[in-house]
């Protein structure tokens, strides 16, 4: 029951409101088979409920596969039954896997989790020398490294650059905290982790995730990228959600550069082998993939995140939160859990270990919407005999309801943001030009059929159209519709001659930190 937000993607935020809205009494456990026809019913019911058009769960106990079953279709255009087979993308799921490939390293005497990074990637540069000299193996792994969560992560959603391109870039990110004083969720220290495999062993993570992993689990139907999902069949597609809410089919960008953070593609069938591995600490069918001493070191504490005052009264178990070396924890009713989700563009995921139970849960949707936490809660609630316990899924739609509701009377109470009857300050030809942020590369204005047109160089899919809001600022218009993009608008800076000297892209987007970005004119 990890009830402590794990970043995804930013669509998640939302839910973390719901667990400050209202407090329950501590329930009491007492242990019990649950009723598996109980949990299908629940599960189909809840489908309905939060209008998800596909998903599919498992549930691993005493390492055999108890259940698993596909819910919705795979395309709400196309149909299609999800099943158990189905593949979807597992997204930061994919992270525990790039930490055991490290293990594996570790046994072998290949590696230190204490090694410094820089041993393997000498081109690898961060905010201070101090910093670039100490970070080692762990703290890639761990979130400590300084960053705040996501930071950065515009050098790899939709970029041409390759993984080191994009870590040579890094040395320009701005820290938040003190390194190894705090948690940012980063993925671009998990990418720098699938650079040292790669460093290491001279394979690319892809092989090395399906030599070690994929095959001796007999994982023939999983992916570690979006090319290799053509021509195969019994695929989910993607969902984002419109102006309304309700999801639409999408199509999958191939982000090649990001797959040791979120590169993987399975089904629950195949992810269920995984979490056998992971609950029988390295061991499968006999096999030993990863040491026990490893699966302990990645399920080990590394970087403690407060339990927030409202955890404490609405989850009075819960006693501590944490990131372990690909996964979060804490505890609930006197257990371990050990927890991930994943959020690519359209698709949402979430894998759940309790060792003391040998249970282990997985829930993969077509979907941008939080579904996958409050099952994988009442799922737990039901092998622990938690008794009195919530309706998780109706818990979570009702609170989500208020938390909207109030945002939209704040927003009403809000003075309506009404532009000026204006004009650019400046003729349009004033505005174009070439801009250079060192952290991101080049971006270019033009002006096309008396419109200024905003293109991001390393990300060809990336730009629009500028209409004139006021002054020297633009709605931009994105020229493709992806699920993770929010309404933006360009501002330019006037320097001390009169003429555009710097650009800035200005976005309340909870994934993507636009801010980083300091654009200045060539």
């Amino acid at each position: 029951m990890n009830l402590n937000y794990t970043p995804t993607k930013g669509w998640l935020l939302l839910l973390l409101a719901i667990f400050t809205l209202q407090a329950t009494a501590q329930p009491s456990t007492s242990k019990t088979t649950p009723d598996l026809s109980k949990l299908d019913a629940y599960y189909q019911k809840a489908l309905k409920d939060w209008d998800v058009p596909g998903m599919a769960i498992a549930i691993v106990k005493d390492d055999s596969v108890i259940f698993a079953k596909g819910y919705g279709v795979r395309d709400l255009k196309a149909g299609g039954q999800v099943d158990a087979s189905t593949v979807f993308g597992i997204a930061s799921n994919s992270k525990a896997y790039t930490a055991a490939a490290l293990g594996i390293l570790v046994d072998e005497g290949k590696i230190s989790w204490n090694d410094p990074v820089t041993r393997y990637l000498p081109y690898l540069q961060l905010y201070n020398p101090y910093v670039t000299q100490s970070l080692n193996i762990k703290d890639l792994l761990s979130h400590r490294a300084g960053y705040k969560t996501f930071s950065g992560d515009l050098l790899w959603y939709n970029t041409t650059y390759s993984r080191r391109e994009i870590l040579e870039r890094v040395r320009h990110l701005e820290p938040a905290y003190g390194f190894r004083d705090g948690y940012g969720y980063s993925n671009l220290m998990f990418i720098a982790a699938g650079e040292v495999i790669e460093a290491v062993t001279g394979q690319t993570w892809e092989a090395f995730i399906k030599e070690r992993f994929f095959t001796p689990l007999g994982m023939s139907r999983s992916y570690t990228s979006v090319n290799e999902l053509k021509g195969k069949q019994n695929i989910a597609s993607p969902h984002g959600f419109d102006e309304k809410h309700k999801p639409y089919p999408t199509t999958f960008t191939a982000w090649d550069n990001w797959n040791p953070a979120a590169g993987i593609f399975t089904s629950v069938n195949q992810q269920a082998q995984w979490m056998r591995l992971q609950l029988n600490r390295g061991t499968y069918k006999g096999q030993q993939i990863f040491s026990e001493n490893a699966s302990r070191t990645m399920w080990t504490a590394h970087n403690a995140l407060p339990v927030s005052k409202q955890t404490e009264t609405n989850v009075p178990s819960t006693h501590f939160s944490a990131a372990g070396l690909g996964w979060m924890m804490n505890d609930y009713e006197g257990r371990k859990v050990l927890a991930h989700g994943g959020g690519h563009e359209g698709m949402n995921s979430r894998t759940v270990l309790v060792p003391e139970e040998n249970l282990g849960i997985v829930i993969l949707t077509n979907s941008m919407s939080s579904i996958m936490s409050p099952l994988a809660n009442y799922t737990l609630d039901q092998f622990l005999g938690v008794q009195n316990g919530r309706d998780w899924s109706q818990f979570t739609l009702d609170n989500m309801a208020k938390a909207r509701k109030a945002q939209e009377e704040a927003a009403d109470k809000k003075p309506k943001d009404k532009p000026r009857k204006s004009k650019p300050t400046m003729d349009l030809e004033a505005y174009a030009g070439t801009y250079n942020s060192p952290l991101y590369g080049d971006a270019t204005i033009t002006v096309q059929n008396k419109q200024l047109v905003l293109q991001l160089a390393p990300a060809p899919a990336l730009g629009g159209k500028l209409s004139h809001w006021q002054h020297d600022i633009f709605d931009l218009e994105w020229k493709n519709n992806f699920a993770l993009l929010t309404p933006t608008r360009v501002r330019f800076i006037v320097g001390p001659d009169g003429t555009i000297a710097e650009m800035r892209l200005d976005a309340n987007n909870p994934d993507f930190h636009f801010d980083e970005l300091k654009f200045r004119k060539k």
